[in-house]
Order: C-alpha cells, then sequence, then structure tokens
C-alpha cells in the first residue's frame, strides 16, 4: 500500500491577492470546485493508498481537518511543524513517523497545491513507479516540458533514458531554473523533464539517504519527532530540536547528491500553478483567450484573466490584452501577464509598508468557523461570524471591549457569566466588558450573527481564554 504525505506549508505569495499567508494557495479553489488540497488528497486515493498524512502549520490545522471531510476523507496523521523549514525537514519528519509503523512503508511525497487533470494517468505512473522504489530507489517524477518554462527546474535524463518511456528511467542530474534561452535549448533537445517535487521511496529508504547526506538535519528532526505531543488528534512536533533543522528543500540536502535515483516520465498534464499566468492557462481561455470569472466581464479583450472575489463586485476590462485583474474587497491586482512572477514583489513592498493585505484575507477562518471584518473606526468594529454546527468559540472575556450580539441566522447559544439562554434570529444579547462569556451552534446548519464591538481597544488579542476544545492558548 502507498501512503500519501501531502506537504501543506507555504505563503503563497505568488497567487496574491487571492492567496495569503493566512491562508495560502492549497486550501483556495482556483480552477474548480474544490481546493488544490482536496483534489491533491481526492487524487492519491483508493485501491492502492491508505489514507493521507499531513506535514502543515499549526495556523491550517483545522483547516486541513474540514477541508477532507468535506472530500468524505480523514488522515492517517497530521504533523504540526512549529515553523516552516522547507520541504527537507517536513519530508524526513513524515518518513521517521511512518517509518516508526512500517520502515518499508512505500511513501508518496507531493504538494498539495499542484494541478494534475487526470488523476487515472497519474495513478496508473505511480503504480508503474512502484517496483524500483520498493528496490531501494528514489524515484521522482519528471513533466514532459510543453513550452520553455523559466519557472521550474528540470531533471536531465541520462544517456540511453526514454523521456517517454512508461517505467522510470535513469536520472543524469538536477538543473536549477533556466534563462529564456537554456529553456529553449533543453526544450529541443528532447531529454529533459520538468521537475515536479513529486517523489515516490521507502520510508527506510529515504532515511537512509539523510542519514548519509543529512546527518545533522536526521539528528535534529529525529529528536523533535522522539519528543512530539499528541493535541486533539493532532502530532505536534518539538520545537527546540526543530529549530536546529536546516532551512532548505528536500532537493538541495538530499536529491541532488544522492546516488539511487530514478525518474517516472509523465505527459498527461501537471502545473504547480506558480503564477497567475498558470491559472490562466489552467482554467481553459475562450476563443479570444480570455477567462473570466462569474463576476466577471471581458470587452473587446484578449489573452486576459479577469477574477472578481466578490459577488458584490464586479469587474469589467475593456480593450484589454495580456492582462491580468484579480479583485477582492480589500485589495486588488493588475497586471501584464508576462509579470506575473513579480506579485512577490509586491507583497514584500506591502509587507513593508505593514498593509495587512499582504498576509491577512478579509475572511478569517477559525476552527470554530469564520468571520469577517465589515466596518471599522476608532472605538467600534462590526463583524460577520459564521459559526459550524456542533462548534463552539472558546470560554473568554475581554479587557478592553464589550460586545452586542445579532442572530440573523439559525440558533446560537449564548452563555454570560454562567447565565445560559437560546437566541434566535433577530434576537440579541449584550457582553459587558469583563463579562466571562461563550458563543455556541447547538443546531444542524450554520448560525449567522452580526457582532458589533466597542471599545478603547478592539484587537484580536484582547482575548482571555478560559475554556476551548480546539486547545488554543
Amino acid at each position: 500500500m502507498i501512503h500519501p504525505v501531502l506537504l501543506c506549508g507555504g505563503s503563497g505569495t505568488r497567487l496574491w491577492p487571492l492567496s495569503r499567508q493566512s491562508y495560502p494557495k492549497q486550501f483556495a479553489r482556483l480552477t474548480g470546485n474544490e481546493s488544490l488540497f482536496q483534489g491533491s488528497a481526492r487524487r492519491l486515493s483508493g485501491a492502492g493508498f491508505v489514507a493521507p498524512l499531513v506535514v502543515t502549520g499549526d495556523p491550517f490545522r483545522f483547516i486541513v481537518t474540514e477541508q477532507l471531510a468535506q472530500v468524505g476523507m480523514a488522515p492517517q496523521g497530521i504533523l504540526i511543524e512549529p515553523e516552516g523549514r522547507n520541504t527537507a525537514p517536513a519530508v524526513l519528519a513524515a518518513a521517521l513517523w511512518l517509518a516508526r509503523r512500517d520502515a518499508a512503508a512505500l511513501m508518496l511525497i507531493a504538494p498539495s497545491d499542484h494541478v494534475i487533470p487526470d488523476d487515472t494517468a497519474f495513478r496508473a505512473a505511480v503504480a508503474a513507479a512502484v517496483p524500483q522504489a520498493e528496490a531501494g530507489d528514489l524515484v521522482t517524477f519528471g513533466i514532459a516540458p510543453t513550452r520553455p518554462e523559466i519557472g521550474y527546474g528540470y531533471l536531465e535524463l541520462a544517456a540511453g533514458a526514454q523521456a517517454d518511456a512508461a517505467s522510470p528511467q535513469p536520472l543524469a542530474r538536477f538543473v536549477e531554473k533556466p534563462n529564456a534561452a537554456r529553456a529553449e535549448e533543453m526544450l529541443e533537445a528532447g531529454h529533459y523533464l520538468w521537475n515536479a517535487g513529486i517523489f515516490l521511496c521507502t520510508a527506510e529508504a529515504i532515511v537512509a539517504a539523510y542519514k548519509t547526506y543529512a546527518p545533522e538535519m536526521l539528528e535534529a528532526v529525529a529528536a523533535s519527532v522522539e519528543d512530539a505531543e499528541t493535541d486533539l488528534g493532532f502530532t505536534r512536533l518539538a520545537a527546540e530540536p526543530w529549530a536546529r533543522a536546516e532551512n532548505t528543500s528536500i532537493d538541495f540536502a538530499i536529491m541532488e547528491k544522492a546516488g539511487n535515483l530514478a525518474v517516472m516520465p509523465y505527459a498527461a498534464g501537471w502545473s504547480d500553478l506558480g503564477g497567475w499566468d498558470a491559472v490562466w492557462l489552467e482554467s481553459g481561455p475562450d476563443a479570444a483567450g480570455n477567462v473570466c470569472s462569474e463576476h466577471a466581464t471581458a470587452i473587446a479583450c484578449e489573452d486576459t484573466l479577469l477574477r472578481s472575489e466578490s459577488p458584490d463586485l464586479e469587474l469589467v476590462g475593456i480593450g484589454l490584452r495580456d492582462v491580468i485583474a484579480i479583485a477582492m474587497n480589500d485589495a486588488v491586482l493588475v497586471a501584464h501577464k508576462s509579470e506575473a512572477q513579480r506579485v512577490k514583489e509586491a507583497v514584500s513592498a506591502l509587507k513593508a509598508r505593514g498593509a495587512s493585505q499582504a498576509v491577512q484575507l478579509p475572511r478569517d477562518y477559525r476552527p470554530w468557523g469564520w468571520y469577517e471584518s465589515l466596518a471599522l473606526g476608532a472605538r467600534f468594529q462590526v463583524k460577520r461570524i459564521v459559526v459550524n454546527p456542533g462548534a463552539s468559540l472558546s470560554l473568554q472575556s475581554h479587557h478592553h471591549r464589550s460586545e452586542h450580539w445579532v442572530v440573523v441566522e439559525g440558533t446560537a447559544r449564548v452563555t454570560v457569566d454562567g447565565e445560559v439562554s437560546l437566541l434566535g434570529e433577530n434576537q440579541s444579547v449584550y457582553i459587558p466588558l469583563g463579562a466571562v462569556h461563550r458563543m455556541e451552534n447547538p443546531g444542524k446548519l450554520p448560525m449567522v450573527l452580526i457582532e458589533v464591538q466597542t471599545g478603547s481597544y478592539l484587537g484580536e488579542d484582547d482575548i482571555i481564554r478560559y475554556e476551548d476544545v480546539y486547545a488554543r492558548s
């Protein structure tokens, strides 16, 4: 059986403003009705696969479980990184976790933010690579290039290897992202593949590679796994040894040095959605080359991506060519398609100015649901809060603000200083400053309320938690 290992970290800056540090691109619906993470989990499921092992960060742990539940899946485990340190420590933590149970466990290591349209073809490629991985090799997956792409790393096949083979081939070396001229040369040469960052190997084989090529990292991550703590079904890796692990990718740490490498060619479609130009391409442009979301309109435009991420905001483009325009309630991106890879520069500039839009979505996802700010003043804030069925906010109080709650959909169970009441639609309650209170949704449908805060300080850190079913401090 194959153990999918889904790497689920990252800041998602290249697809800003839809993807942000608080809610990176793997959780967004970019090219269909499911998120990239959900598509990855579903693709690596079914006959021959066990439940996925997910490696992610603390802010995303409940998003992971909720999105898996939405597609009828449950993980075999979720490893929580104390901090993001790139893919090398993450893969090693997963390998050590699996090796404790079965050293010969087959790991299919995959990013959770890629698009692979043909699930059947990809599973067939994985199945073809299994014998080589079971024999102890590290099998990477190489994508048949369709254009001279400068945004991807490449894999150079060894002499005599076939780029269109239906079985793993010998690999000569990894090649860094090229310039445009070199990318053209490699495409014409015919023996280079795109590096997909997907690997198939046994847990013991990859651990042995770390022992040889990254022993210091192995020592640090092994200690972090050994001292990990279980928290509400999550496995929290120990922070102190984890911080000693080098912040680097598995390519640099292991794959570029290992001698037992093979590459499985794959030609049935793949994209890492590394920029809005890739989203345009994967979204299927119309006859004029345009891609428009439901609330976007193109008039006399060519080769343009227009997306409005809000039903209250209509985006219209007139006479545009090779333009990307992404509109959200709090931020708008307009760029020439050829400059799509420079979106990261915009995020860095916003961070330098202290703009919250650089990292934070207007909608803030929490274990119990989500909220968004509707209006904000010097001494007041109005929020829309959505609480999932059966979910509960923490028992808490505030030093600096009082709150009015008005239920607009569903039923709320409200506790204020020990007194419990049920509120239906159009009913309200006042929470005085300092009162110990809690909000719960006892129903089977989402509960929506409007919260009006007033006070001298309205920050999210003005919360004293007394009890919390999600074990937040």
